[in-house]
């Protein structure tokens, strides 16, 4: 049974969607973005056209699908052993690998699909490398912020800016948000 967004468990499917995926990463080194077509990663990745019409539907989803993996996070956030630098150390991060081309390309990809299923599947990898921090935070005994407020007002602008700014978000702004956050929360707490 095929799943939504083409991804099949396991075994041989688990097998040819590895080959199109590469299949895709190699083409876009190789020829760039604007020359990928299905026949051409069905070629490479030794499947048939079918099998990616079957599994992706088209190749804005299957290119989607792709740049879904390239922002899944490898591990856990780092442990600075503070609340605010470990938000700091994933902003910074978050903002580096994002901000460079092929960190755009990567958005932009995901946000090409026409179904929301991927873009959905980011805000939770952001969501879960929060809570992750926000959790250490809290066994700590540290105040904390909830994850949805600092999506809402840290990384949503910051998002917002990689998207329709010419150039990238500043990591001094976007830490500026983060102490403006962090600040107004602890005024809520005290007040």
């Amino acid at each position: 049974m095929v799943e939504k967004n083409g991804v099949r468990p396991g075994g041989r499917s688990a097998r040819i969607q590895a080959a199109v995926h590469q299949a895709v990463r190699q083409l876009q080194q190789q020829e760039g973005q604007g020359e990928l077509t299905v026949p051409a990663v069905a070629a490479c990745a030794g499947v048939t056209p079918s099998t990616i019409y079957r599994r992706w539907g088209d190749l804005a989803q299957l290119l989607s699908d792709v740049a879904l993996e390239r922002v899944r996070p490898d591990g856990e956030p780092r442990d600075t052993g503070s609340y605010r630098e470990d938000l700091r150390a994933w902003l910074e991060q978050y903002i580096d690998e994002l901000a460079s081309e092929p960190g755009r390309a990567i958005v932009r990809d995901i946000l090409a699909c026409p179904a929301p299923g991927n873009a959905g599947k980011c805000a939770e990898f952001i969501r879960r490398q929060l809570d992750v921090i926000r959790d250490r935070a809290r066994a700590r005994g540290e105040p904390v912020v909830d994850s949805d407020t600092l999506i809402d007002l840290v990384v949503a602008p910051v998002v917002y800016r990689l998207l329709f700014s010419i150039s990238a978000p500043s990591i001094g702004h976007a830490v500026g948000l983060l102490d403006h956050t962090l600040g107004s929360a602890a005024l809520r707490r005290a007040g």
